[in-house]
């Protein structure tokens, strides 16, 4: 059934448009019936503001719905960069696999069609994307317990420790074919900003110093290459894959997880790096967001904060998760009965958590790094108008970054990496 639905899109395949989806969603599943009345009592609008696809959401007397469809390319470039249209599939199994483990963070999924490359589901109202909440400095309290609950579940469930191998091996098969949307990871996060790349961009003249050193930084490239190299090999657990806080949508008490169409079986610190990453964008974003009746300090030090709690907070569920479901064929519980040997698991247990620490870490600089040296920027850092002082907070984050990779297996506290957040604020070099 599952390989049968992979292959979307077919000979009526058309992008949807608020004419005609319509006439499509009154067959979509029970999308009318949550709708109510007919199709012309239906508004529909465009919102897609992402770099792939379109999204729609559609209001009726009754409710209200988000259609979200892939493109035959990437939207932010265009036609000239094909994509194919089986992510949608992907993007509705891996909502299918997480809405089992943690149900009330991800929207409801109404209906997939595989012919025309969509799905509908929940809209989340009155919810906004989460970037868009920290560059207007909104408090988000309960963020870093659902973010580091969502993570620690998602993750620990579909890995060895809680799978049987057959299990987890045919997850990874579902999503092996993930190709495509992998390689753009692959290469704008882990290759371009590293070399001369077509769409590589920056705040430019003012960043045009720093880019070129990164392009020259021999240690830096073997760093961030062997990121590549585990981003790549490591198959430990059923990822998002571009968890950041544009695919994060929030209230003040409520957190839902969106848009895991780069899903695939990889390494877990790539997720929680992807989160650590963009709360760091949004720390160093803060002083190009200040005013005089708002200099952001207080703001920032609740980012830093929330920072240390994702992972402290992870870390504490995932060991817990471990400690008291760990009934996958790694680590065989008959193994462990004795206590010495419940002792040598344990402190493999902490070896391991600070291994993904370190994972963790080094992917959260190079996400950072990518937001602002190659092609897909934050709106964290774009929205702050004035070019010279957004280049000194993306030269901080930068700084950050490449410390942040380098120094991975170094760093051995979040406290640690707190501070070294706080000493390239002090930065001042223009």
């Amino acid at each position: 059934m599952a390989q049968q639905n992979r292959f979307t899109g077919g000979p009526d395949y058309a992008p949807l448009s608020p004419e005609s989806l319509p006439a499509w969603l009154a067959t979509a599943g029970g999308s009318a019936e949550v709708l109510g009345g007919g199709v012309d009592d239906w508004a529909v609008r465009e919102v897609g503001d992402g770099n792939l696809n379109l999204v729609f959401i559609v209001e009726g007397p009754a409710g209200s719905l988000v259609v979200k469809q892939a493109l035959p390319y990437v939207r932010l470039v265009g036609e000239g960069w094909p994509l194919p249209l089986d992510r949608a599939w992907f993007e509705w199994l891996a909502l299918s696999t997480q809405a089992e483990l943690v149900p009330d963070r991800l929207p409801r999924l109404h209906h997939f069609e595989a012919e025309q490359a969509a799905v509908v589901m929940e809209r989340l109202q009155p919810h906004v994307i989460m970037r868009k909440g920290l560059v207007d400095g909104v408090v988000y309290p309960d963020f870093a317990d659902h973010v580091a609950t969502f993570m620690a579940r998602t993750l620990f469930f579909t890995s060895d420790l809680a799978m049987l191998a057959g299990e987890k091996k045919r997850l990874q098969a579902d999503f092996c074919h993930n190709t495509e949307l992998c390689k753009i990871t692959e290469d704008l996060v882990f290759t371009d900003p590293y070399r001369i790349a077509e769409l590589n961009r920056w705040t430019t003249p003012q960043l045009d110093d720093v880019a070129a050193r990164f392009r020259e930084d021999a240690a830096l490239k073997v760093a961030v290459q062997e990121l590549k190299w585990a981003f790549l090999h490591q198959a430990e657990a059923l990822i998002h894959g571009d968890l950041h806080t544009g695919s994060i949508m929030v209230t003040t008490t409520d957190t839902r997880v969106i848009d895991p169409e780069f899903a695939f079986v990889g390494p877990i610190g790539f997720d929680v790096g992807a989160v650590l990453a963009n709360l760091f964008l949004a720390y160093f974003s803060q002083a190009g967001h200040a005013t005089h009746g708002d200099d952001r300090v207080a703001y920032e030090t609740w980012v830093l904060e929330t920072a240390g709690a994702v992972w402290t907070g992870f870390e504490a569920r995932f060991l817990e998760l471990w400690r008291s479901q760990g009934r996958g064929d790694a680590f065989s519980a008959d193994l462990f009965a004795d206590p010495a040997a419940a002792a040598a698991l344990e402190a493999f247990r902490t070896t391991t958590m600070r291994r993904l620490f370190g994972d963790s870490l080094g992917f959260a600089g190079a996400k950072m790094v990518r937001r602002i040296l190659g092609l897909a920027h934050v709106e964290d850092l774009e929205r702050i108008a004035d070019p010279d002082r957004r280049a000194l907070c993306e030269r901080r984050a930068l700084a950050m970054g490449r410390q942040l990779m380098l120094g991975r297996r170094g760093l051995s506290s979040m406290a640690e990496v707190l501070d070294l957040a706080r000493m390239q604020r002090a930065e001042t070099r223009p």
